[in-house]
């Protein structure tokens, strides 16, 4: 997926980034962090976040160097989110830094988490290392904003999937919708799926197209299954949460379960709820190079703009081919 441009990141903490990408698909309901330290006399270490429970980016390039006898003491630090300072199911990483004798420290982002948020910047300096920060911010803003904006709000980054032809028709006259974009599209859908730790259509999707909603094509994770309504017995989406209440409430409750990333593959029903509630933080169309015409379905039910000063916008904030298809992902 391409991404917004952003300011000049140095090498390490562009190397930093790309490492904690590799964590990407493992780490909720934790951030998925990069770190790459550099030894006085030029050795590189990095390290990944791991799963919940096991070492954070940090600790994982700390013992990669001590395990091949490197003399961190003096070593130079980039890390693509704050160190934390609280002890949870691992101590604080700060302690491991500190204890190790870095001499500075580069960060990214400070931690918006209220148990972090600026506390192990704080430690950091105190122990007389050197901070600095905001190298490679707006990049790592950019592949953390799943975890940003949860920890900030409390709910999970809402992704809307829809796949339409080039005239905005998402099914036929009959309902039927499989497959209006082809195979490297369907590849991508299952990349948002691993990267989602639930996905959610509605009662109306599952009696039409009987979807898994499970991860395929790819490796990663499946995500929790949510649907909106009463899945009928027997259907492929089984074992999922039938939700009966409003879409704030969904939210607030996956929030609290450590859900970071909402994927919504609906139809235009529940689409148009998510959308006109304004509950959709990144929008990705699949176009393809197709036309239905007349009056086939459309990307959303009921009700168009009155004017033209009712007219929704957003801005692109990437593209990619998928095969014949193109991805148009655009932000609110």
């Amino acid at each position: 997926m391409s991404t917004p441009s952003s300011p000049s990141t140095s090498t390490r903490m562009q190397q930093a980034i790309d490492v904690a990408q590799t964590a990407r698909l493992r780490t909720a309901p934790n951030p998925w962090v990069g770190c790459v330290i550099t030894t006085a006399d030029g050795r590189t270490f990095t390290g990944a976040t791991e799963p919940p429970g096991q070492r954070h980016a940090e600790v994982v390039a700390l013992d990669a160097a001590l395990a091949a006898g490197a003399d961190v003491r003096g070593a130079e630090v980039h890390v693509t989110l704050e160190p934390c300072s609280h002890h949870g199911r691992t101590g604080p990483c700060v302690e491991r830094l500190i204890a190790a004798g870095v001499a500075q420290v580069n960060v990214a982002l400070q931690d918006p988490d209220p148990r972090v948020a600026g506390s192990g910047l704080a430690a950091l300096r105190a122990a007389g290392i050197e901070v600095r920060d905001g190298d490679g911010a707006d990049a790592v803003r950019e592949q953390l904003r799943p975890y940003l904006h949860h920890r900030t709000t409390g709910r999970p980054f809402v992704v809307m999937k829809i796949a339409a032809t080039l005239d905005g028709r998402t099914a036929a006259r009959d309902g039927s919708s499989q497959w209006i974009t082809g195979e490297t599209a369907r590849r991508r859908v299952h990349q948002l799926r691993a990267e989602s730790q639930a996905v959610c259509t509605g009662a109306g999707t599952v009696r039409a197209d009987n979807p898994m909603l499970t991860v395929r094509h790819v490796e990663g994770p499946n995500p929790m299954r949510v649907v909106l309504g009463t899945a009928p017995d027997g259907a492929l989406v089984h074992p999922c949460l039938q939700w009966h209440e409003p879409l704030d409430a969904l939210l607030d409750h996956l929030g609290a379960q450590g859900v970071l990333q909402l994927l919504v593959e609906a139809g235009p029903r529940v689409s148009a709820s998510f959308h006109r509630s304004g509950l959709v933080n990144r929008y990705v169309f699949h176009l393809a190079p197709a036309l239905a015409g007349g009056d086939s379905p459309g990307m959303f039910d009921g009700p168009g703009m009155a004017s033209i000063g009712d007219l929704w916008r957003g801005r692109v904030v990437g593209t990619q081919p998928l095969g014949d298809d193109l991805e148009i992902i655009v932000d609110p």
